[in-house]
């Protein structure tokens, strides 16, 4: 039944079939309303990649269907409780799991390969190095990726945690790893050199992201997505399989252009993130961040007083909308407005949330158009002829010290230029910094009008004060 797929090249033609699948799924990412698509195309191409590789009759004879079929199920269902359970404030750190799980596997697969033949691996050069790399990768995607969640769960503080000589230790680290590679080479047979290799490999990934602080997540993430896609690609050479090279290359590239776009929105470098030690989650202003002045509050009647005379609006939402779970309200308020005529956009700071796309994600979930999500370098100049800004969540991406307080930790930090637009109104529990652990100058300008209260009851209640006005 399966005799068509014993010629190495048909199999090898499929796998192309399924890396196109790949590569036209992450063209489609790139873009909220093409997204969904996106996913259905990378969907279909992992489903045939793994099809066929469980056909191909030189893995079904050495297969071992009886730990094989249960692990689909397991997994497949673990995937789907994910899928159904997880809220969407929630996705960064499902994300952060999903990176690591990558990670594991490949190290697993590395180490698995080295059991089934520890002479033949040290014997071909090229495929011991990248055994050795795809466990010490692997194994610092995976617990990495623990960390980040855990930060992102609360788990863990989402202040940098500055480890004591972090960098000569990491260095040693390195240099560990290169000695137990040439130790293993030497005595392929000496299992405790692939352990130490491994466990080098986790501790680095614990060294490098807990200094990181909970401003920094975006980047983390999207870095340890470019790592468990290096890993993928190094276990494609030690199993021989192009398709895993592939692909784990475009998730690798993909993941290490997404972290640059992530760092130009911070306005800083790779090497600055990961170890400048920025995002503090303290709750009093730090260095340069101290602000003085009087603010202003509104009750979310006077809010909703405000915006009934409103012709354009800009919404800028951040975090404290996730957390609230206030997105599908927004959408209402939206959609209230624009039937008493006015103009609403939604303005997206590439860094806005805790993970590359949030603010997307939710308001698309929410059923926002996508012509309304509009990025921050195509919105900014539009804020100063905006009549009301409303900012529901968000902190540091519309903190104005970022461009005039050279002292301040964020300064060159592209922002949002909220305060030019005629009246603001941030919507916000309390004036708690956010995670730069800064003061906002925004809170202080005469133009803004402080909304205290959970963002989702807040918006509510914006919108019966609309409702009742236009009765």
């Amino acid at each position: 039944m399966l005799e068509f797929l014993e010629q190495k090249w048909l199999i090898d033609l499929i796998y192309l079939g399924s890396v196109l699948l790949f590569i036209f799924g992450i063209k489609n990412l790139s873009s909220p309303r093409t997204a969904r698509k996106g996913n259905a195309l990378s969907l279909t191409g992992m489903l045939i990649a793994v099809a066929v590789t469980l056909l191909d009759p030189v893995i079904i004879e050495h297969m071992r269907f009886d730990i094989i079929v249960p692990a689909l199920f397991v997994g497949s269902l673990v995937g789907l409780i994910m899928a159904k359970k997880v809220k969407m404030t929630g996705m960064p750190q499902m994300v952060a799991l999903l990176n690591g799980f990558g990670g594991i596997a490949s190290a697993l697969v590395a180490i698995a390969e080295y059991y089934e033949n520890p002479a033949t691996s040290a014997d071909d050069t090229v495929h011991f190095i990248t055994l050795v790399a795809s466990i010490v990768v692997g194994s610092l995607t995976f617990v990495g990726s623990v960390v980040a969640f855990a930060k992102l769960q609360g788990l863990m503080p989402g202040r940098p945690m500055m480890v004591k000589s972090s960098k000569p230790i990491n260095v040693i680290l390195l240099l560990a790893v290169i000695v137990f590679g040439v130790l293993l080479g030497r005595s392929p047979q000496a299992e405790e050199y692939a352990l130490a290799i491994a466990g080098i490999g986790s501790i680095l990934g614990y060294t490098l992201v807990v200094p990181i602080g909970g401003a920094d997540m975006p980047v983390v993430i999207s870095l340890l997505n470019s790592y468990s896609g290096i890993a993928v690609a190094l276990t494609g050479f030690v199993l021989k399989n192009n398709a895993l090279i592939v692909v784990g290359s475009l998730v690798g590239a993909s993941g290490i252009i997404l972290t640059n776009i992530m760092c130009k929105g911070m306005n800083r470098s790779l090497t600055n993130v990961l170890f400048g030690g920025f995002g503090s989650d303290s709750t009093t202003g730090g260095e340069g961040g101290a602000v003085t002045g009087t603010v202003k509050s509104a009750s979310p009647e006077e809010a909703g007083m405000i915006l009934d005379m409103a012709e354009s609006v800009i919404i800028v939402p951040g975090y404290g909308m996730a957390v609230s779970q206030a997105q599908h309200v927004v959408k209402s308020l939206a959609t209230l407005l624009e039937s008493r005529g006015a103009n609403v956009r939604f303005a997206i700071h590439p860094v806005a949330g805790r993970m590359p796309g949030h603010m997307n994600v939710l308001l698309a979930e929410a059923g926002v158009d996508y012509d309304k999500l509009v990025e921050m370098e195509r919105i900014n100049d539009d804020f100063k002829n905006t009549d009301v800004a409303i900012v529901i969540g968000a902190n540091d991406v519309v903190n104005p010290a970022a461009k005039n307080n050279p002292n301040s930790p964020i300064y060159g930090m592209p922002v949002l230029n909220v305060e030019e637009a005629k009246t603001v109104l941030v919507l916000k529990r309390s004036l708690n910094p956010g995670f730069a652990g800064i003061d906002n100058e925004l809170f202080y300008k005469d133009n803004t009008l402080m909304v205290f209260g959970d963002a989702k009851k807040t918006v509510e209640e914006m919108i019966a004060a609309l409702e009742e006005l236009g009765d």
